[in-house]
C-alpha cells in the first residue's frame, strides 16, 4: 500500500472513530442530566473511539494479525498506552473550548481539533511502537 493510500485510509478511519466518539458523547450527555454529564460523555466517547480505531487500524492500516488472544490484548494495551498523551491533548482541547466558549458546538469543535492533532501523532507512535512486524 502506498503512503498516499495509507494516509487516505487513516484519515477516513479517524473520521469514523471521531464520529463514534462524538455520537457516544452526545448519547451519554442526553442520558445523564447531572452536572458532570459532559465529562462522563467525554470518557464514554473516548472508549468508543479507542475501540473502533484500534480495530480499524489493526486490520486495515497495519494488517496486523495477532498470534493469540493474549498477543491481541497486549497489542491493545500498547495501543492504549501510546494514546495517553494524545488523549490528554484531545481532552484538553475539547474541555478548553467548553470552558472558554460554553457551547456544545464549541466543545465539539474543540474535540475535532484535538482528535485531529492527536491522530497525526498517534499514527507515528503506532507505527513505531505498537504494530511491529514480527
Amino acid at each position: 500500500m502506498t503512503p498516499t493510500n495509507i494516509a487516505i485510509r487513516y484519515a477516513g478511519f479517524a473520521l469514523l472513530a471521531t464520529l463514534a466518539n462524538l455520537l457516544a458523547q452526545e448519547l451519554t450527555v442526553r442520558a445523564f442530566t447531572d452536572a458532570l454529564n459532559v465529562y462522563l460523555g467525554i470518557i464514554v466517547g473516548t472508549i468508543a473511539g479507542l475501540v473502533s480505531k484500534y480495530y480499524l487500524d489493526k486490520q486495515f492500516i497495519f494488517s496486523y494479525q495477532p498470534r493469540s488472544p493474549k498477543d491481541d490484548a497486549q497489542t491493545f494495551l500498547a495501543y492504549t498506552l501510546t494514546g495517553i498523551g494524545t488523549t490528554l491533548l484531545f481532552w484538553t482541547t475539547e474541555i478548553g473550548f467548553e470552558l472558554v466558549y460554553g457551547t456544545k458546538t464549541a466543545r465539539y469543535l474543540g474535540a475535532i481539533i484535538g482528535l485531529t492533532l492527536g491522530y497525526v501523532v498517534k499514527y507515528q507512535l503506532d507505527k513505531r511502537y505498537v504494530f511491529l512486524k514480527r
